[in-house]
């Protein structure tokens, strides 16, 4: 699977790492570059990365700042992507299976690596389950589009009342 991998200067380690370990298990990681050590901004890496993502340039997409919290907000501003900040596997789990998240928010801050890596697993690992929670994406897609969600109707719900 092809995985972009982007962070700011507080989450260099994490992409370090996931940069290799990605590879030993497979994948086909790449970064934008690096902060090296120096102050850099997350808006510019998660762009970069949710870009990549949204333009099929990458299955999927990784980021880490401090508290995933700033990659989350801004990699969510580009079309076609759900961000999800994860801190544990269960809800690595669910935002792949509910959520179909194509992009993984991490924080190196609030979570410890040999996790980070147990996340990263599940996340990939895991598929979208399509089914009652293919409705919900559907309605997170027509906010994204400036849509009113509640328009779009449940067609298994609707199918069950009639």
């Amino acid at each position: 699977m092809k995985i972009a991998l982007g962070s700011d200067h507080r989450g260099d380690m994490v992409t370090s790492d996931l940069l290799l370990y990605l590879k030993t298990q497979g994948h086909e990681p790449f970064t934008f570059g690096s902060c090296d050590g120096e102050t850099c901004d997350y808006p510019d890496e998660a762009w970069h990365v949710a870009k990549a993502v949204s333009e099929g340039e990458a299955d999927r997409g990784i980021l880490a700042c401090g508290s995933g919290i700033g990659m989350s907000i801004a990699a969510n501003k580009v079309s076609g992507i759900r961000a999800a900040l994860v801190f544990d596997e269960i809800s690595a789990g669910r935002s792949r299976r509910h959520n179909d998240a194509n992009v993984l928010c991490l924080s190196p801050e609030m979570t410890p690596l040999d996790q980070i890596r147990k996340i990263v697993d599940v996340w990939l690992e895991e598929e979208f389950e399509g089914g009652r929670h293919a409705h919900r994406v559907d309605k997170i897609t027509a906010i994204e589009q400036g849509k009113d969600p509640t328009a779009i109707k449940n067609e298994t719900t609707e199918a069950s009342t009639t």
